[in-house]
């Protein structure tokens, strides 16, 4: 493969259930989780970087294969991943869910979650969001104005 940086790898998050107060991941689940992720663990391979967590405690952490196959990178559990727009679908299901747990409404203004958001003189739902209906210009196009470090907005 002669692919170099990869942009769209996942940033994979596994929940543990509570189980006492340890702040480490028995070896033998360990092991298990490393299994799962053995065939992209290779320095051929793209892959992932993992994080386990119980009671809010990261309890165990691993990077497997490769963030730059050409500068021979390795993927660690700080690499960060432009993960862009694979994670909508994830974002929206978490919401849908919170909505039907009665915990937001898919109407409420955003400005209620993220007070700091400037007021655009119209309200702005979370649905809005979903449903890329909000008028809110997306940061890649806002990118594309600057000529000469001054913004043409």
């Amino acid at each position: 493969m002669t692919v170099g940086r990869f942009t769209g790898m996942v940033l994979v998050v596994l929940l543990v259930p509570c189980a006492g107060t340890a702040q480490t991941l028995d070896p033998d689940m360990a092991k298990q989780v490393d299994k799962v992720f053995a065939k992209w663990d290779r320095t051929d391979s793209p892959g992932c970087a993992l994080g386990v967590y119980r009671n809010g405690q990261v309890v165990y952490k691993r990077g497997y294969g490769m963030e730059d196959l050409n500068e021979d990178v390795h993927i660690t559990p700080g690499t960060v991943f432009h993960v862009a727009s694979m994670s909508k679908q994830f974002t929206a299901a978490a919401i849908v869910l919170l909505a039907q747990q009665g915990k937001l409404s898919l109407d409420d203004d955003v400005r209620k979650y993220i007070p700091e958001l400037p007021d655009f003189g119209q309200k702005i739902t979370i649905r809005n969001l979903v449903h890329h209906t909000s008028g809110l210009r997306d940061q890649w196009n806002l990118l594309g104005p600057q000529v000469g470090g001054t913004r043409k907005i």
